[in-house]
């Protein structure tokens, strides 16, 4: 590491900076906040997923909120709308940080709700259209009536069979 302009001292030029935290885009930097943000979160009685190091779970009377952690964004979910809010305004306090509102793309994933039907889903259409070339494809016409159902015996046979 190169000392920054204006430190430099003549004949002092070969001093390096000792760092008292680390700096964003070193190396160890993404080891550090990983450190930091688990140290803190846990303070806060989540519990560490034990195959996923990056989902921990916080378990309050009826109440369970997940939250997971992508390098630096932070997916809550929950089925206690307060203790959500409660856990976000707890974490602002310890970084910062921009809350998006609810989620609907994470990782390439369009993330679904249908709150009268109770359903959520995931799906990664968008991404295998643009990933294989096909967002402007149309669909074709199929040489045979939709829906009709094929058994074996309706195959044409071979000598060979």
């Amino acid at each position: 590491m190169d000392q920054p302009e204006g430190f430099t001292a003549v004949g002092e030029e070969q001093k390096v900076c000792r760092l008292q935290r680390s700096i964003y885009g070193l190396k160890q930097a993404s080891r550090s906040w990983k450190t930091r943000f688990d140290e803190v979160i846990r303070g806060y009685d989540f519990i560490k997923n034990d195959y996923d190091p990056c989902i921990y779970k916080k378990i309050s009377g009826s109440s369970v909120a997940y939250l997971v952690l992508y390098v630096d964004d932070i997916l809550l979910i929950g089925n206690d709308v307060k203790i959500l809010g409660n856990i976000k305004a707890w974490l602002s306090t310890q970084f910062s940080m921009k809350d998006m509102g609810e989620a609907s793309y994470i990782l390439g994933i369009k993330i679904y709700r249908d709150r009268s039907r109770r359903m959520l889903g995931l799906t990664q259409s968008s991404y295998i259209e643009k990933r294989f070339k096909m967002e402007d494809s149309k669909r074709g016409v199929l040489p045979m009536r939709y829906g009709i159902k094929l058994s074996k015996k309706q195959s044409p046979k071979t000598d060979e069979a």
